[in-house]
């Protein structure tokens, strides 16, 4: 096939999976009522109210399931026949109408244990291992809990107190991010349906109206939502061809978080506090994956001093759509920690193995790192342009290549006989 007639047909079916897309809107499928807060509230959180299907139906989805399942397929076919199945890029193109189709036969069973399989599928669970095929995600948040939790009373500098209200945080946040996408409009506002304290589309950062943050809030949302989650967004718009990559399905979820996570280590403005949040949340999918009950999980936030709002909101997070009763969680908050080991792992790979120039391509759009490697070599075919927007860490890689490099011969040696060589050495002085 001439590249030009590739170039045309690539074009057509990104935008035709882009708009078939588009209605899709998991998280506001699945969000609830002021009456069910206020439920939790009247009960002293002593009992659980039934939010099955039948709760759910009350949120319209927007969309006919069915149809929408036959229109995904349809262009999944139309990608075989007009690309080439073999094609490595109509090959992203069928799993994403795959992954989009999962997640509508996930919004189907809201309120089931069906929701829960659709969603341990698409997202993951945190009893699966990492690829050493040993460590599994629920490992990892009970080392990372007890590393975190050993730094608690430590002075590790400055403390950061929450005293700039919302409004100023959007007004400040809104002069950095300007100043970043000088091209592109980025708006910064206030919202009250979030969930989260801040949350990121594709041109916009909605923050809760009526919260406090600290100064290295401002530091954390600038790069989290800024510069990963609306900058890969705005990345993807602009591929001359392929301007699917800004959308993501499931299957980008936890590189999208755990790069993120990833850009707020190597910004240096993360702190213990924000990845104790994180990894909370990796525990608490676990235990109720294991069967614990929504009040269980809010009473496990409210033993770590937390208010009955702060604790049932955290514990939402978990049980919206899935299985209240527990047993059936909705995973997507495992992705965090999963995407970020994930992550810095194949940051360290490629500058092991000497191919730095594969990273940029993290940012091209809404990405697996199995994508990444195919955007590279069609950027060299010209269809595939490099990320417009791309933090400094990542556009100059001297740095960073030194950190991975010295990263890649620390991680074969053992810190707990490091630990006891200082430990003697010590004593011996």
């Amino acid at each position: 096939m001439a590249m030009d007639l590739y170039k045309s047909k690539l074009s057509e079916l990104s935008r035709a999976l882009v708009q078939a897309q588009k209605p899709i809107r998991i998280l506001d499928a699945i969000k609830w009522d002021p009456q069910t807060i206020e439920f939790f509230h009247k009960t002293n959180f002593k009992e659980i109210p039934d939010l099955g299907p039948t709760y759910y139906e009350k949120n319209s989805l927007g969309f006919d399931p069915k149809k929408k399942i036959e229109e995904f397929r349809d262009l999944a076919a139309k990608a075989k026949r007009e690309l080439g199945e073999n094609d490595r890029l109509a090959k992203i193109l069928l799993r994403n109408c795959d992954e989009y189709e999962k997640v509508v036969r996930m919004l189907m069973g809201r309120g089931t244990r069906e929701f829960y399989n659709f969603s341990r599928l698409l997202y993951g669970s945190p009893k699966e291992f990492f690829g050493d095929n040993s460590t599994t995600l629920q490992g990892l948040g009970v080392m990372l809990g007890e590393i975190l939790n050993n730094l608690e009373g430590h002075s590790l500098g400055k403390v950061f107190e929450k005293t700039v209200p919302a409004e100023k945080l959007v007004e400040e946040l809104n002069r950095r991010l300007k100043g970043y996408f000088g091209q592109d409009e980025v708006r910064v506002k206030l919202d009250d349906g979030i969930l989260s304290d801040a949350a990121a589309g594709s041109d916009y950062i909605k923050i809760r109206r009526g919260l406090y943050f600290s100064e290295r809030d401002i530091d954390i949302f600038e790069v989290h939502e800024g510069w990963v989650h609306v900058g890969t967004t705005l990345n993807g718009q602009h591929q001359p061809y392929a301007n699917f990559l800004s959308k993501g399905p499931p299957c980008t979820t936890s590189i999208q978080e755990g790069l993120a996570v990833t850009m707020e280590v190597f910004s240096f403005v993360s702190i213990p506090e924000r990845a104790k949040r994180i990894n909370r949340r990796l525990i608490v999918c676990d235990m109720a994956e294991s069967g614990a009950n929504i009040l269980e999980i809010i009473n496990y936030f409210k033993d770590l001093g937390q208010g009955d709002g702060e604790s049932l909101k955290n514990a939402q997070r978990v049980f919206r759509g899935g299985v209240i009763g527990g047993g059936g969680p909705f995973t997507k908050d495992i992705s965090y920690c999963k995407g970020f080991v994930n992550v810095y792992n194949f940051v360290r790979s490629c500058i092991r193995h000497g191919e730095p120039e594969l990273l940029p391509f993290l940012f091209a759009g809404k990405v697996t790192l199995e994508d990444v490697r195919v955007l590279f070599d069609y950027h060299g075919e010209g269809v595939i342009d490099k990320p417009r927007y791309l933090p400094k860490h990542f556009s100059d890689l001297n740095a960073l290549s030194v950190w991975m490099a010295f990263s890649n011969f620390l991680n074969r040696m053992s810190l707990d006989k490091i630990h006891q060589h200082f430990g003697k050495q010590d004593k011996v002085g």
